[in-house]
Parts: C-alpha cells; sequence; structure tokens
C-alpha cells in the first residue's frame, strides 16, 4: 500500500515541485495539499496521511503552532522543511521538541533542478519515517521534555498566529560507511570480525574515562532527555556525534548548553577533554579522540556521514581500550555498529537504547543484530544510570 502524504506549504510552486518529484513513485501517493496551518490540522483528520510535510512560515497559522496541534489531536509523523540557516536550525528545534520526528532542506535552488539527488533524498526520508516511526516513543520522548518544563505545550484549539521566521534545514542520513572503516582508522579489517557476544544486560561501568553518544533521527530530542539528567559535576567528559549540517550543529550546541547544566560546546580542534564538558561533534567535519584531546578534520568523500559515529568510536576503541562506554540511541540506518564493534574488542562496554522507546529504531536495531550491546535501555534511564554509575 502506498504512503500517504500531506503537503502542507503556501508556495503553490513547491506544492507543484513536490508533486513533480514524487510522481513516479508508486510507494507514495500525495493525498492532499494544504496552504496554511489550520488547514493542514483539519486534513489530518479527514485524509488521515501517513507523513506529513511541513514549512513553517506560513499565513493564517504558522507551522510550528500547527504541529503542536496535530500532535496532541492526531499525532503523526511530520518533516519539516528548513532552510540552511541559524535562525532557521533554531526554528527547526522548537519543531523537533514539539514532536517532527526530523527535517529536510527548502533549497529553491535545488527544486528548481530537481534531479535525482533532491528526488533520492525526499523519497528516502519520507518511506523511513513511514516504515520506521514509533508513535508511542515519540509521544513519551515529548512528555519527558515537557514534564522538565523545557517546551511550551502545545495548545488546545488551534491558534491564529503567523511568524517571521522560518525553519530550514537538512538532516541527511542514510547509509553505511562505502569504505571500510579500517581504510581510515589503521585498523586491520579482522579486527571488525568476530565481535558479536552474549548480551549481558550490565549496566556496570568500572574505570570509565570516557563516554560517547551516537544519534541520528530523534537524536535531538534523546539527546536532550539524556544529558539534562547529568549534574554540573558529571565526572567524565562526554563525546557527542549527531547527524546534522554544519549549518544547525552550532546552535544546538548553543541550545543543549542552555538547556542542561553539564557544559556542551561544539568541537574544536585541539579540544582537550574534561569532566562535565559534551563536545559535540561539527556538521560536514569528523571528530577523533587521541590522547585527551579531540580532533576535528574536513569530512572524507569516502563517508557518507559528516561527521560519522563510526569514525569517532573507532578511534576510542584505538586510544581509550577497555575506559570508554559507547551508547547508540535513536536513527536510521547502522552507523555506529562497525566502530561499536571494535570498542568492544577493546574491551569498552556498549549501551543501546531499546526499540520502545526509539523514534527510529535503526541504529539501535543493527547493535542488537551483532549482538554487541551489554544493556538495551529505555530511553528514561540511560541519564539517571550515568549518574549511577559513573565515578
Amino acid at each position: 500500500m502506498a504512503i500517504k502524504l500531506l503537503v502542507v506549504d503556501d508556495s503553490g510552486f513547491f506544492q507543484k515541485r513536490i508533486s513533480e518529484i514524487l510522481k513516479s513513485e508508486v510507494d507514495i501517493q500525495i493525498v492532499g495539499f494544504a496552504n496554511n496551518g489550520r488547514e493542514a490540522i483539519e486534513k489530518t483528520q479527514s485524509l488521515n496521511p501517513d507523513v506529513i510535510t511541513m514549512d513553517y512560515e506560513m499565513p493564517v497559522m504558522d507551522g510550528l503552532t500547527a504541529l503542536r496541534n496535530i500532535m496532541q489531536i492526531k499525532p503523526t509523523p511530520v518533516l519539516m522543511f528548513s532552510s540552511l540557516t541559524y535562525d532557521g536550525a533554531r526554528v527547526t528545534f522548537d519543531a523537533l521538541d514539539a514532536g517532527a520526528v526530523d527535517f529536510l532542506p527548502k533549497n529553491f535552488e535545488d527544486l528548481q533542478r530537481g534531479g535525482a539527488k533532491i528526488k533520492t533524498l525526499l523519497t528516502d526520508k519520507i518511506k523511513s519515517v513511514a516504515r520506521g516511526y514509533n508513535r508511542s516513543a515519540a509521544a513519551a520522548s515529548l512528555a519527558d521534555i515537557a514534564s522538565t518544563s523545557r517546551t511550551s505545550a502545545p495548545t488546545s484549539q488551534p491558534n491564529i498566529s503567523a511568524s517571521n521566521s522560518r525553519p530550514q534545514a537538512s538532516h541527511i542520513d542514510k547509509r553505511a560507511p562505502t569504505a571500510p572503516l579500517s581504510t581510515h582508522l589503521n585498523t586491520a579489517p579482522e579486527t571488525v570480525k568476530n565481535t558479536h557476544v552474549q548480551n549481558r544486560q550490565s549496566t556496570r561501568l568500572d574505570n570509565i574515562d570516557l563516554i560517547l553518544i551516537g544519534t541520528s533521527t530523534g537524536g535531538p530530542v534523546a539527546l536532550q532527555n539524556v544529558l539534562s539528567a547529568l549534574p554540573a559535576n558529571f565526572p567524565k567528559p562526554i563525546l557527542l556525534i549527531q547527524h546534522m549540517p554544519a549549518s544547525f550543529t552550532g546552535a544546538f550546541a548553543e541550545r543543549l548548553n542552555t538547556l542542561c547544566n553539564i557544559t556542551v560546546k561544539l568541537a574544536k580542534d585541539g579540544d582537550t577533554l574534561k569532566p562535565g564538558v559534551a563536545l559535540l561533534a561539527p556538521g560536514g567535519q569528523q571528530m577523533m579522540v587521541e590522547r585527551g584531546k579531540v580532533r576535528v578534520i574536513d569530512g572524507d568523500d569516502r563517508m557518507n556521514y559528516r561527521p560519522c559515529v563510526d569514525l569517532t568510536f573507532a578511534s576510542a576503541a584505538k586510544h581509550f581500550p577497555k575506559k570508554s562506554l559507547g551508547i547508540i540511541l535513536t536513527g536510521m540506518g547502522s552507523d555506529g555498529c562497525e566502530g561499536a564493534k571494535l570498542m568492544k574488542q577493546s574491551g569498552c562496554p556498549i549501551w543501546s537504547q531499546d526499540k520502545e522507546s526509539c523514534v527510529i529504531y535503526g541504529m539501535p536495531m543493527a547493535i542488537a543484530k551483532a549482538n554487541i550491546a551489554n544493556a538495551v535501555l529505555a530511553l528514561k534511564d540511560i541519564g539517571p544510570l550515568l549518574v549511577k554509575e559513573v565515578r
């Protein structure tokens, strides 16, 4: 059965181009268009779409207000269209907090040109979200965020409002690295093999000096959930790898730093690892760790992810054997699995988020299939367990 898509945008040009791009996709059917947020709410209820694409700046009612109402009235996976700007990033994070599952770039030049790249990005994202979206997990994540008073609650009745800011961004995560991980790490390919172990469901952390967290779709809300549970005097450094474009990671680090008790910063080449400080990998680049510092280098075209969880985890396996903890949270694809295998082989514990609390059960599923997790945990338990177990 085809995925039913509702397109919400006040631009006739945009509606037309989306139709043209998707017309050959037998697996996706556009069931309707909405020109503003109020129409979006009405058509979500009448058309029952599987996925909604949502613009932000629209007449009558903006996309963020519509999103909040939809999440309350009829929860449906929403992809926000966003521009790659700092202000767009901030609005998009508000949308993710309000329940949007992911975001896509709204680049009119790319839309005018069309082509395979924009079609692949759009169709892959719609299909992945439609097939992998976990409504109950998304609702639980939002409830946890709301309980800490870090987001505004949805209004019970649609509010007529218009905003002049426009969310924009592109968050693209899809496939495993195109080149073997060992190519980038001076590691023999054989070391990636034979790392399957029995899942012991153990959260014990003995002599851990570094914590690494990798995530993708659903990650911004998940990271906020985990990090907000940590005290300002958390005793270990943390490295964060979130699939996100370069124009967004700075704003995301600032946002987390404001919402959390620990310090969160965008990583720079040569930054020293410090207790109670989380360093976020910059978008479009790669972050690795060595001898108590991080290396930030330009992204390698052979890697589909920039930043790549596999690379950061593998560097920890090399420089912090038996001394680092790898955590894989919600996200599409399998990035992080190969790096986690290397960490596991070097004596490091691996935690992964459970299926029930994942917005998208992709990256943690890869860890489960590889049978390398020491513990599989609900999202709400990860932060408190870190506080309890890390000394």
